[in-house]
């Protein structure tokens, strides 16, 4: 992490450089048409959160406001961040859209979005940190994190399609609007469908991501190398 994978603050409700659009829709806007939407590939919208959540359902049906946890255009190259433990201080997740620079070579079906969840908490560290991008042939390899000290991070936030493991929340609340949301210092749209906790922890995680922002991230033992396998 996840993110971001890897996995810079989002701070409050982003806004969208790419399509000029704030994340949260000004009162009395009508969604937007289920064309628009279906131009995200179908298997796009198989969004799934950590186990034992309820998210899921509600994430592909009302992220069509675009909450978005990065305010900068993705490359589209996803990539996978993996931690023996995650422990994290205040907990948001809220579903939304991802978008590539006009004209990416990534794009293919998809319009230049990817439908996300944004997962943030506010402190976290990470034990066994690894994050790897498959170039085609190769697979460019970050390692951190696994002697004494553990990575650690501040406001950070995933942006991810896939995430799985063993997780255990603290004081849950599921179904929040994402624009109330409190723990972290992340927002999402009004009416879009969230959850948050004053914790989590989640051993053997595995995301899918597509950008990772924090205020701090440090990587102690970090090792960047190219590899042919990923993590």
């Amino acid at each position: 992490m996840a993110s971001s994978p890897d996995l810079s603050s989002t701070g409050n409700t982003p806004e969208n450089p790419e399509s000029g659009s704030p994340s949260e829709a000004p009162s009395g806007t009508a969604a937007p048409a289920a064309g628009r939407r279906g131009r995200v590939r179908a298997r796009r919208a198989a969004v799934m959160a950590v186990p034992a959540t309820l998210v899921a359902a509600g994430l592909a049906v009302l992220t069509a406001q675009g909450a978005l946890g990065v305010q900068f255009a993705i490359s589209g190259m996803p990539f996978t961040v993996t931690a023996s433990q995650l422990d994290g201080t205040g907990f948001e997740q809220f579903g939304g859209l991802d978008n590539m620079a006009d004209g990416s070579p990534n794009a293919g079906d998809t319009g230049g979005q990817e439908l996300i969840v944004t997962s943030a908490i506010k402190k976290a560290t990470l034990t066994k940190l690894c994050q790897s991008v498959d170039l085609g042939g190769t697979n460019l390899l970050i390692t951190a994190g696994g002697g004494d000290t553990k990575v650690s991070a501040s406001d950070l936030t995933t942006d991810s399609t896939e995430m799985s493991g063993d997780a255990s929340f603290n004081h849950i609340e599921i179904g929040n609007d994402a624009s109330t949301l409190t723990e972290a210092n992340a927002k999402g749209p009004i009416g879009v469908f969230s959850q948050q906790a004053d914790s989590v922890h989640i051993d053997n995680l595995r995301q899918t991501n597509y950008a990772t922002t924090a205020g701090v991230f440090k990587l102690p033992g970090l090792k960047l190398r190219f590899s042919d396998s990923g993590c």
